[in-house]
C-alpha cells in the first residue's frame, strides 16, 4: 500500500515496477468481471436452452419441463407421493379448521355456562348463609324449648259463666240432648285437669232419705278422688248423688225436682251436672223418670227408653259392695274351663207383657213385623226342652222356691239369696240373662246384677235380647267377655254354646273377670268409671298417676370408689360409649293432649290375649291407651328395631329405640352397710347409669360417721315408713328413667353383664329381663303350686334381685295389683318378686326373659340372707298358691328361651362386622 500511494504520487520508488502492478491490478479486474458475467449470464441460458432440447427430443415420453395443462405434472412417479401427502394434509387441515371452529363453538358455550354456573354459586353461597342463619335460629329456638320443658303455647282462655247464666239455647226436644247442645264445653279447657265439685247430700232434703251404706261409699270414694275439688266456680262437672233412697221412702216428683233446681251451681237448665243413682237392690226407684232433669246427665242401671239418652246418659253397674272390698279367697279359680253345668238360669217373671196387652199375637205374626210382643214363653219352651234332652247338663228353673225379690213389671226376678245365686253361678260356665220383656225397658237393675254375679264368679254371662244396654256399652267391648243373642235366636243357644273351644271361653272369663275386677267390684271403681267415661267423652286427658315422694336421709359422699378384680375382669369388652355428660331423664310422654277416643279401639284390639298392655290406671280405669301417660312422664314405646340396626357391632349397638338412654338403680338394704358400700362401689364407672337409689328399709339411720363412695352418679337414700319388701317396688319420684334395675344390696354381677341385660330389656321394653330363672311346679300328691329353684331347661319366673323392668309396673304393683297381695308380702317378709313375676304376666301373657350370667351372682362372704332360712321355700310355695287364688288362675308361663349375644365377649374388627349373614 506504501508503495502503491508513492508511485501515484511520483514519490520515490522503481517506477517500473509500479506500473506493471497496476496494469496486473486491471487486468486482474477485467477478468473477474468477465468470469462473473459468464457464470450469472451465458450459463443459464446455455441451460435453459439445453432442457428445452431435450424435452422436444422426447418424443415418446412427454414433456418434463414446461408448461402442463391440469394435474399432469402429477402424474410423474416420483412426485405422486408428495401430492398424496400434500392432498393428505389439505384435507386433515381442513377437519382441524373444522373441528377448531366446533372447539371454538364449544367453549363459547361453556362460557356462557361457566358465568351462569358462577351466578348459581353466588346465589347458593348467599341461600347457604341464609340456611345456616335460620338454621341457627332454629337451634336457639330449640334450646329454649327445651330449657322450658314446654312448648310455648298460649292455653285456651277459659271462660267461666257467671251464676245467673242461662247456659245454651235449649233442645227442642230435651231426649235429643246431646254433648254438643247440652254440655258447656268452655268449663273444660283441656288445660283444666277435669275439675270435679260434689254436693254434700247431707245439706239438701233428699239427702236424708239416702242409703247410709250408699251414701258412706259414695263420700269415702269422692274425698280420695283425684279429680275432685272444693272450689265450685273452676269445676268442670258437678256431680250429686240422690239414691238409692231408704224404704219406704216415697218423694212426690215436684218436690223432687224443685230440689234439683234448687241447687247452688244448676243455673237454671242443670248443664254439666251428673246425677247419680247408685243401687244396692234388684229393684231400685226410678226417681228420675217422670222428673225434667234438663241438661243433666243421668247415670243409674235401670233406664226407660223415653229417659235414655244414648251417647250423653251412662249406664252404670250396681253397687253391690258398697262399704266392703270384695272377697277373692272366695272367688271360684277360672279353671277347669267346663264346670257342672254348661248353663243355668233361675228367675220368676211376676207380670207378664203378654197379659198387660189387650191383645195376644201368636209366634209367627211378632215376625211378620207387628208390635213386639213377649218372646219369654217361647224361651222358657226351648230352654225347659234342652234340660230335658240331657244332652248337656243343664239347670234351668222359672219358679223361685221362696219368695222372689221385687222386680220390674215383665223382668225376671230373682231367686234367693245373693249367697245362694253365687253358689250355683259357681258351678256354671254360662249364666243366661234374660231381658225383660217389655221393648221399652232398656236396662234393670235386676239384669245389671245378674250381670254382675256372672262376672264375679266367672260365669260367662249369655244376653238374650240385643236391645239392652250394658253398662259402659260405647267403650266397653263386651263381646270380649260376654255373648249377646237376640231373642228369636233362643233355639240356637244351645248350638252356640257348644261351639266355643275352651281356649274361647277362657280368654272370654278371663276378660270379664277384668272387667269386673276394674269397673264394677267397688264404689271406687263405679265412681272412677262414671268420671273417665265423661272425661274420655269431651276428650281430656287424664290426669297423672301419683309418684311415691322420696325423703331423702342426708349421707355425706367422698369415698374414692375401690376397683373389685372380679367386676374389672371384663376382658376385652367394650362396653359401650361410656356418657361424658350428666344424668339425664326418659323422654316424657307429650301426646296427652292429643288424645282421642279413638285410640281406645286401637290399644284395645292390638294388645296380645284378654289383657291388654296397658290395663288402666287407678283414676282412669276406662280408657287403656292413657295408661300409658305416667306421673314420671315415660311411657311404653313401641317393641323391636329402633337405633343401633342390623349388622352393627355389639359394642357400638345399644339396642331399642331412642339412639341414647340410661337406666336406674334401685337397691332395697337393711342394715347391712359394709355390704352396701362394697355394692355401690361395684357400679363405679357402670355405662348409663343414671343415679342409685338405696332404698334404707331399716328405722335405723345410716351411721353419722359412714362415708359414701363416689361413683360419678347421684346416689339418693330414701326413707321408708315402715320395713316392707313391697318398698322395692314403690314408683319413687327420684326415678326419672323408664328402664329400672332391681337388685339386692349382696348381689355381685359384672358391668359387661349388666349391660348385656340392659341391651336386652331394650328390645322387650314390657318384660321382666334378668339373671337368676325360677319356675313353678305342679304337686299332684298335694294338688297344689310349688316353687322350684333347681337348674332347669326352663323357666317361668326371673327373680328382681337382679332384672331390668319398666317403671310402668311399679305404678302397677303398688296401686292396681291386689291389696291382699301387698298385705301377704309384708305377712311373710317374702315372695315379693313372685309378686311381680304374677303381674308382668298377668297383664302381658308373656314369659321373663333370661340372659346370660355366671352361675352364682352373689358376693361371698356376704352374712347370711333371708333365702338361706329353711322356711323361706315353704313360705313362697304358700304365696304362689295364695297368688293363684287372688288372680283365679295361674298367670306364670313357661320358656325355655334364653338371651345370648351371637358377639358376646367378641373383638372384630369395625369393618369387618357388617359383611355377616345369618341364616
Amino acid at each position: 500500500m506504501t508503495g502503491y500511494t508513492m508511485l501515484r504520487n511520483g514519490g520515490v520508488g522503481n517506477g517500473g515496477q509500479t506500473c506493471m502492478l497496476r496494469w496486473s491490478n486491471r487486468i486482474r479486474l477485467t477478468w473477474l468481471s468477465f468470469t462473473l458475467v459468464i457464470i450469472l449470464v451465458f450459463f443459464p441460458l446455455i441451460a435453459h436452452y439445453y432442457l428445452t432440447t431435450l424435452d422436444e427430443a422426447d418424443e415418446a415420453g412427454k414433456r418434463i419441463f414446461g408448461p402442463r395443462a391440469g394435474n399432469e405434472l402429477c402424474e410423474v412417479k416420483h412426485v405422486l407421493d408428495l401430492c398424496r401427502i400434500r392432498e393428505s394434509v389439505s384435507e386433515e387441515l381442513l377437519q382441524l379448521e373444522a373441528k377448531r371452529q366446533e372447539l371454538n363453538s364449544e367453549i363459547t358455550k361453556l362460557n356462557l355456562k361457566i358465568e351462569a354456573c358462577k351466578k348459581s354459586i353466588e346465589n347458593a353461597k348467599q341461600d347457604l348463609l341464609q340456611l345456616k342463619n335460620v338454621i341457627s335460629q332454629t337451634e336457639h329456638s330449640y334450646k329454649e324449648l327445651m330449657a322450658q320443658n314446654q312448648p310455648k303455647l298460649s292455653l285456651p282462655i277459659r271462660l267461666l259463666p257467671e251464676k245467673d247464666d242461662v247456659g245454651l239455647p235449649p233442645p227442642k226436644v230435651i231426649r235429643g240432648c246431646r254433648l254438643h247442645n247440652c254440655f258447656d264445653y268452655s268449663r273444660c279447657p283441656l288445660t283444666s285437669g277435669f275439675p270435679v265439685y260434689v254436693y254434700d247430700s247431707d245439706q239438701f232434703v233428699f239427702g236424708n232419705y239416702l242409703d247410709p251404706l250408699v251414701k258412706q261409699a259414695f263420700q269415702a270414694t269422692a274425698r280420695a278422688n283425684v279429680y275432685v275439688t272444693e272450689n265450685a266456680d273452676i269445676a268442670c262437672l258437678y256431680v250429686i248423688l240422690v239414691g238409692e233412697m231408704q224404704e219406704p221412702v216415697v218423694l212426690r216428683p215436684s218436690e223432687f225436682e224443685k230440689q234439683l233446681y234448687s241447687l247452688p251451681h244448676w243455673r237454671t237448665d242443670g248443664h254439666n251436672h251428673v246425677i247419680i243413682n247408685l243401687s244396692r237392690k234388684s229393684e231400685t226407684q226410678n226417681l228420675l223418670y217422670n222428673i225434667s232433669t234438663g241438661r243433666a246427665m243421668v247415670a243409674q242401671s235401670t233406664f226407660y227408653a223415653a229417659q235414655y239418652r244414648p251417647g250423653f246418659d251412662l249406664v252404670v253397674s250396681p253397687l253391690v259392695h258398697a262399704m266392703s272390698e270384695p272377697n277373692f279367697m272366695e272367688i271360684p279359680p277360672q279353671v277347669p274351663v267346663k264346670r257342672k253345668y254348661l248353663f243355668t238360669f233361675q228367675g220368676e217373671k211376676i207380670e207378664s207383657l203378654r197379659s198387660s196387652l189387650q191383645e195376644a199375637r201368636s209366634f209367627e205374626e211378632e215376625m211378620e213385623g207387628d208390635p213386639p210382643a213377649d218372646y219369654d214363653d217361647r224361651i222358657i219352651a226351648t230352654l225347659k226342652a234342652v234340660q230335658d234332652s240331657k244332652l248337656d247338663q243343664v239347670l234351668v228353673e222359672f219358679t223361685c222356691k221362696n219368695q222372689p225379690k221385687p222386680s220390674l213389671p215383665t223382668e225376671w226376678a230373682l231367686c234367693g239369696e245373693r249367697e245362694d245365686r253365687l253358689e250355683l253361678l259357681k258351678l256354671s260356665t254360662f249364666a243366661l240373662i234374660i231381658t225383660p220383656g217389655d221393648p221399652h225397658l232398656v236396662i234393670s237393675s235386676g239384669c245389671a246384677t245378674r250381670l254382675f254375679e256372672a262376672l264375679e264368679v266367672g260365669a260367662v254371662p249369655v244376653v238374650l235380647g240385643e236391645q239392652v244396654q250394658l253398662p259402659y256399652q260405647d267403650m266397653l267391648q263386651w263381646n270380649e267377655a260376654a255373648l249377646v243373642v237376640p231373642k228369636p235366636r233362643v233355639t240356637e243357644v244351645h248350638f252356640l254354646l257348644r261351639s266355643l273351644s275352651d281356649s274361647d271361653l277362657l280368654a272370654m272369663r278371663r276378660q270379664g273377670r277384668f272387667l269386673w275386677e276394674t269397673y264394677f267390684s267397688t264404689a271406687d271403681s263405679i265412681f272412677n268409671t262414671v268420671l273417665a267415661m265423661i272425661r274420655t267423652r269431651i276428650q281430656i286427658p287424664a290426669a297423672p298417676i301419683r309418684e311415691e315422694a322420696a325423703a331423702e336421709i342426708p349421707h355425706r359422699s367422698g369415698k374414692a370408689a375401690g376397683t373389685d378384680p372380679n367386676m374389672a375382669d371384663n376382658g376385652d369388652l367394650d362396653l359401650g360409649p361410656v356418657e361424658t355428660e350428666p344424668p339425664y331423664a326418659s323422654p316424657k310422654y307429650l301426646r296427652n293432649f292429643t288424645l282421642t277416643v279413638t285410640d281406645f279401639y286401637r290399644s284395645w284390639n292390638s294388645a296380645p290375649g284378654p289383657f291388654h298392655l296397658f290395663p288402666h290406671t287407678p283414676f282412669d280405669p276406662v280408657l287403656p291407651s292413657e295408661a300409658k301417660f305416667l306421673g314420671s312422664g315415660t311411657g311404653f314405646r313401641p317393641i323391636g328395631g329402633g337405633a343401633g340396626g342390623s349388622g352393627k357391632e355389639f359394642q357400638a349397638a345399644l339396642g331399642g329405640n331412642v339412639p341414647r338412654e340410661q337406666f336406674t338403680v334401685v337397691m332395697l338394704t337393711y342394715e347391712r352397710e359394709e355390704v352396701l358400700m362394697n355394692s355401690l362401689e361395684r357400679l363405679n364407672g357402670l355405662p348409663y347409669l343414671n343415679k342409685v337409689v338405696v332404698v334404707w328399709n331399716s328405722p335405723k339411720l345410716p351411721s353419722e360417721d359412714l362415708l359414701w363412695p363416689d361413683i360419678g352418679v347421684p346416689i339418693m337414700v330414701v326413707r321408708t315408713e315402715k320395713n316392707s319388701l313391697n318398698n322395692r317396688f314403690l314408683p319413687w319420684n327420684e326415678i326419672e328413667t323408664e328402664a329400672i334395675l332391681s337388685i339386692d344390696d349382696d348381689a355381685h354381677l359384672r358391668h359387661d353383664e349388666i349391660m348385656f341385660g340392659f341391651r336386652v330389656w331394650r328390645e322387650a321394653r314390657d318384660r321382666i329381663v334378668g339373671f337368676p330363672g325360677r319356675y313353678h311346679a305342679w304337686d299332684i300328691p298335694h294338688q297344689s303350686w310349688l316353687y322350684n329353684s333347681n337348674y332347669s331347661c326352663e323357666l317361668s319366673m326371673v327373680l328382681t334381685g337382679a332384672a331390668f323392668f319398666h317403671k310402668y309396673y311399679a305404678y302397677l304393683y303398688s296401686y292396681v295389683m291386689p291389696q291382699a297381695i301387698r298385705d301377704m308380702v309384708d305377712e311373710y317378709i317374702n315372695c315379693e318378686d313372685i309378686a311381680m313375676n304374677f303381674l308382668v304376666s298377668h297383664i302381658t301373657r308373656k314369659p321373663p326373659i333370661k340372659v346370660t350370667s355366671r352361675w352364682t351372682f352373689r358376693c361371698p362372704g356376704c352374712p347370711q340372707a333371708l333365702s338361706h332360712d329353711d322356711s323361706h321355700f315353704h313360705e313362697r310355695h304358700k304365696c304362689i298358691n295364695f297368688f293363684v287364688k287372688v288372680y283365679g288362675y295361674m298367670p306364670l308361663l313357661y320358656t325355655q328361651f334364653r338371651v345370648d349375644s351371637v358377639l358376646f365377649k367378641t373383638r372384630l374388627p369395625h369393618d369387618k362386622t357388617k359383611c355377616f349373614k345369618f341364616i
